[in-house]
């Protein structure tokens, strides 16, 4: 691994974390070389790919390769250069949402262990479950299965992320009331007045 640079770490941004596991990690793209071990979910920062290789920066500056396919990518927050991020929503619907479904997921993962349960009856158990919650400080990202959307939340309110169907298509103004068939006679009609000027 290369040594910290003091000055890394105040450009830090993690852009994905190491897996359950941990990861191996070497000084250089090179398997041969010596190895160290990364901490499971340590935050790191992809800096560069060399084939199957990931060059990371981690948040005291020690910088190695790692396996790069193995990475855990981290959601960013959406890019709000062009337009300020609409607040709404509360998001204490979906996390309860979600934890109802962590809950029967864990349940029936629980049978499953102890024996109680077979194979099918776990899949007859969490058909149809969804759930997805990314926590990262006070920032947080829900899926809504309802909609089939992902919404980011920085504490003040939720905003759309990302959708995983297209946008509805737009609807056509509703029409009217008809003022013919309201008074039995034609609106009336606002017509420019005439030029007198260009009037010959």
């Amino acid at each position: 691994m290369t040594q910290p640079d003091a000055a890394a770490g105040s450009g830090f941004r993690p852009t994905h974390v190491v897996p359950y596991g941990g990861l191996p990690a070497w000084e250089a793209p090179d398997a041969s070389r010596p190895t160290a071990t990364l901490d499971p979910l340590l935050p790191v920062q992809l800096l560069s790919r060399r084939g199957d290789w990931g060059e990371i920066l981690c948040g005291n500056g020690w910088s190695a390769w790692v396996d790069g396919r193995l990475l855990v990518t981290v959601p960013q927050p959406p890019d709000t250069a062009d337009r300020p991020i609409t607040r709404g929503g509360d998001p204490r619907p979906l996390l309860a949402r979600a934890a109802g479904a962590l809950d029967r997921y864990r349940a029936a993962a629980a049978d499953l262990a102890a024996g109680t349960s077979d194979a099918a009856a776990f899949r007859d158990a969490t058909r149809g479950l969804r759930a997805g919650v990314v926590v990262d400080g006070e920032r947080v990202w829900l899926y809504d299965e309802a909609t089939d959307q992902w919404s980011y939340g920085d504490g003040t309110g939720l905003t759309t992320f990302a959708a995983g169907t297209a946008p509805s298509p737009e609807q056509p103004p509703a029409a009217g009331p008809d003022p013919a068939a309201a008074t039995g006679r034609a609106p009336t009609r606002v017509t420019p007045p005439t030029d007198p000027a260009g009037a010959r």
